[in-house]
């Protein structure tokens, strides 16, 4: 089991639990580091409160008070506590560094890292990596903000071995050294201005993924995004493009009927399966990192020709009554729910709505050519109802939760139509995760089935 080594910290506060705050207690902890846990929710009689005592961890939970920085001269952040937080505001007029379990689990990490962001396809990229990766025997691990803590898996990481990270802007935001072998920048887009604040800012975090590389890493980049071209061009890593419309002799690409690595063909688009234009640079960008990572193009196909979608991520659901259901309920901000819109030539009834973040959905218009109906939902129900009015969607309704709008809109669908959750919204003012609302999508349609 890896342990941190040369560590140059001796007291550290663990701010916010969950299970990342837990595993860099237990991480720290193991490597002879004095840890203080703070957390606001969790309550006394929590047992990882008596576990992490149990091992030597000093544990404050149900407020926050200042004193928790006493003696303190770092601080490992829960990656979505936002730096408004008072102890993290009185943390940096102390000058007392602070970081996420990422940091970590870089320290940790023995084999190659392979880290993936971008503001929409991330966990599609990631989740291509990792199989391309395994069916070409290559021994791999899969972690972060897919779902699995990175500390925990970069303890047991060892030379040999691959782990693909996805990696959120909230993660990213809090690295100081953190340095992945092969980095994927898939694009930028305006997202989670309510806890980065400005634009700017959350570029600034996304593109951290490649600012301690050095020559012999990698950092593969959408060639036909200007302003990540412009980003990229700043990187001192060996550049390694992808585009669905020029050929590039240092990445992959397609024509018409093919896709490539360099010169040489891969696939032939026709044998892949997975739906959405959009998904035609997420594998281009997974080929490139594959490839790199040492995958064989046997182990490519294999995955191409079988991989349809992750959870939540436009995942095909059901048939009912010649009803086709697609739960998308990943897409969290306006550009996934535009790309889930556009892979679909047939009627859609779109459900959307979620946690208001103060944005209009006015860029959603061009893409309700083909929407007949939507059901709206959460806090922003009534500005999609504008939006829907504004695009002359014939029919639109509101739902108390994603399962009653289920049922609306099964009640005025016809036969051929999609049925598409695909909210454009966080999750938050409703469920704890999109996960929850996914599964609570999939639930109500196979209760109508």
């Amino acid at each position: 089991m890896n342990k941190l080594v040369d560590f140059p910290y001796s007291h550290v506060l663990v701010l916010g639990l969950a299970k990342s705050g837990t595993a860099a207690a237990k991480v720290l902890i193991d490597s002879g580091v004095s840890v203080r846990v703070n957390d606001l929710k969790t309550s006394e009689d929590d047992e990882v409160v008596a576990q992490l005592r149990s091992i030597g961890a000093e544990v404050i939970v149900g407020a926050h008070p200042m004193s928790v920085l006493d003696g303190i001269d770092l601080i490992v952040k829960n990656p979505g506590i936002p730096y408004e937080n008072v102890v993290l505001k009185e943390a940096e007029k102390l000058d007392i560094p602070i970081i996420t379990e990422i940091e970590l689990a870089g320290q940790l990490a023995e084999g190659t890292i392979i880290g993936i962001t971008g503001s929409n396809g991330k966990t599609t990229t990631t989740t291509l990596v990792f199989e391309m990766l395994r069916n070409s025997q290559q021994p791999v691990k899969l972690a972060g903000n897919i779902g699995i803590v990175a500390t925990e898996t970069a303890r047991e990481l060892q030379h040999n071995e691959k782990m693909v990270l996805e990696l959120s802007s909230f993660q990213l935001m809090g690295i100081k050294t953190f340095r992945p072998k092969i980095a994927v920048l898939l694009n930028i887009y305006e997202a989670h201005l309510d806890y980065h604040k400005t634009f700017d800012n959350y570029k600034e975090a996304k593109c951290a993924i490649f600012q301690n590389q050095l020559q012999d890493d990698y950092l593969v980049f959408n060639a036909d995004d200007p302003q990540i071209m412009s980003e990229a061009s700043n990187a001192i890593a060996t550049k390694v493009p992808f585009s669905v419309s020029s050929k590039l002799e240092t990445g992959a690409w397609i024509d018409e009927k093919d896709l490539y690595f360099k010169s040489e063909k891969v696939i032939s688009l026709k044998e892949i399966v997975l739906v959405g234009a959009h998904n035609l640079e997420n594998i281009l960008a997974a080929v490139c990192a594959a490839k790199l990572g040492g995958a064989t193009n046997d182990g490519i196909r294999k995955v191409l020709t079988t991989f349809t979608g992750v959870s939540h991520r436009l995942q095909f659901v059901s048939n009912v009554e010649s009803r086709l259901f697609y739960n998308d309920s990943k897409a969290t901000n306006i550009l996934a729910t535009q790309k889930a819109l556009s892979s679909f030539t047939q009627p859609i009834i779109l459900l959307a709505g979620g946690l208001d973040r103060g944005n209009s959905f006015d860029e959603l218009i061009p893409y309700l050519k083909h929407v007949r109906g939507m059901v709206v939902f959460g806090e922003t129900a009534e500005k999609l109802r504008d939006t829907a009015t504004k695009a002359e969607v014939p029919i639109v309704k509101s739902a108390i939760d994603v399962q009653d709008a289920v049922r609306k809109a099964f009640s005025f669908s016809e036969a051929d139509d999609v049925i598409l959750l695909s909210p454009a919204c966080a999750s938050w003012d409703q469920y704890k995760t999109f996960e929850e609302r996914g599964d609570m999508f999939i639930q109500a349609v196979h209760t109508i089935k």
